[in-house]
């Protein structure tokens, strides 16, 4: 397991990149699954630098593991922590991809691509931490 603590910040989303993609080095993954979980480390790490601490700063840890499931498949984990203002993103109803868009909401749409490319996200609140939990098997 390795772990991240890093500036909630806009400017540290490359190095969280880094940091995770590092911990698939040697695991076998279509090419496609590189947009999925960029995709949504890219939405879960940029709404804690825009949102868990406004207007001040803070820190985010990244936690990331890949084990074999009793299957012999990969499976990654990443948890995304920090100490900011508690909020469940996963409270809020997802969006209706049918609704026109004109008539469509700003908001919720990246939380529920993150949802569908992930097998699980769990969100807690734990110790003073948001702790958000995202799970795919990827082998």
């Amino acid at each position: 397991m390795a772990e991240l603590r890093i500036s909630a910040a806009d400017e540290s989303l490359d190095a969280v990149n880094q940091f995770i993609h590092t911990q698939l080095e040697g695991v076998d993954y279509p090419a496609s699954f590189d947009f999925q979980l960029d995709l949504a480390v890219e939405e879960i790490f940029v709404n804690i630098a825009h949102y868990a601490y406004a207007p001040k700063t803070g820190d985010a840890e990244i936690t990331c593991v890949v084990e074999k499931n009793e299957k012999g498949q990969s499976v990654l984990t990443i948890i995304f922590k920090d100490r900011g203002v508690p909020f469940n993103p996963l409270a809020r109803p997802d969006p209706d991809p049918a609704t026109p868009l004109e008539e469509r909401g700003i908001g919720g749409w990246g939380i529920f691509l993150t949802k569908k490319y992930m097998d699980s996200v769990t969100y807690a609140y734990e110790d003073g931490k948001n702790m958000l939990t995202l799970t795919k098997t990827i082998g």
